[in-house]
């Protein structure tokens, strides 16, 4: 007896379901499971985890106080979290244009003057940068000129700064202290910022002053790790020949020979000096 044709087109259906719901929910995830478990990609298929964290999450090399432990390489900055939190991965969301600070964050470029002064501070090295004051915050100006954005200058603010002004004139004109929270630019001020006499080449690299964009970037540039080298040698009284050759060891190359830059995983790094 021939099956009415509805009766046939739900059998069809379910045999379809059955046969997609067998390859596609239990074959392919088995046999992708089965492939993570080959030798020598096991670990990766996991996480890549060692015994303090992932090889593949950044983490802060820091006390209690967030200070930066001495004997230790340090990562670059992060903007998840409180830093390197894979439940808040993102960056600060701040480009270019971020120059002027306001009084609930301060702008991305006195984030990147803070940061320079500090890792020199910590590797005894000019963390000056251009564009920065020498208290590490944006040297930046609004300007006013007579006829809004051309004519005589009139007066001139450092946006920045509560404090003294960075330089004492502009172009013949007085620098004002800025009035916490007074927005100069809706008051007709053109943001002026100021080179100043800062290297053009930063002994500070860029990724020490810099967070990526997820927050959660494992790696250093080979820059950054030589940078920290002599320090990490001194407090851990080894020979500093001995710490590059980690560093080298521990540095991968751009991938497929073109794409990125070579790259230093701090946290793999840190544990060979441990001996783990």
């Amino acid at each position: 007896m021939r099956k009415p044709a509805w009766l046939a087109q739900h059998l069809a259906a379910l045999r379809a379901l059955l046969v997609l719901t067998a390859v596609l929910g239990l074959a392919y995830p088995l046999l992708f499971v089965g492939i993570g478990r080959i030798p020598g990609l096991a670990g990766k298929a996991d996480g890549s985890m060692v015994t303090v964290g992932s090889t593949l999450i950044g983490q802060s090399f820091t006390d209690a106080d967030g200070n930066p432990v001495p004997k230790y390489f340090q990562s670059r900055p992060s903007q998840a979290g409180d830093g390197y939190d894979p439940t808040s991965t993102g960056a600060s969301n701040l480009g270019p244009e971020s120059v002027v600070d306001t009084p609930d964050s301060p702008s991305l470029l006195t984030r990147v003057c803070a940061r320079s002064l500090a890792v020199g501070k910590l590797e005894g090295v000019d963390g000056s940068r251009p564009f920065c004051t020498a208290d590490g915050v944006g040297a930046v100006l609004a300007v006013f000129h007579s006829g809004g954005f051309t004519g005589p200058i009139t007066r001139v603010v450092s946006v920045n700064q509560t404090g003294t002004p960075f330089v004492a004139t502009y172009q013949g004109v007085s620098v004002e202290s800025a009035s916490e929270g007074e927005d100069y630019r809706a008051l007709g001020g053109v943001i002026t910022p100021i080179r100043g006499d800062a290297p053009a080449d930063p002994a500070v690299p860029a990724d020490a002053v810099a967070a990526s964009g997820s927050g959660l970037d494992p790696h250093i540039s080979p820059a950054y790790a030589a940078l920290q080298a002599p320090r990490v040698a001194r407090e851990r009284g080894i020979d500093e020949a001995r710490v590059r050759d980690l560093i080298s060891a521990y540095t991968s190359d751009r991938v497929l020979g073109f794409l990125g830059e070579p790259v230093v995983d701090v946290l793999e790094l840190n544990l060979a000096l441990d001996g783990r």
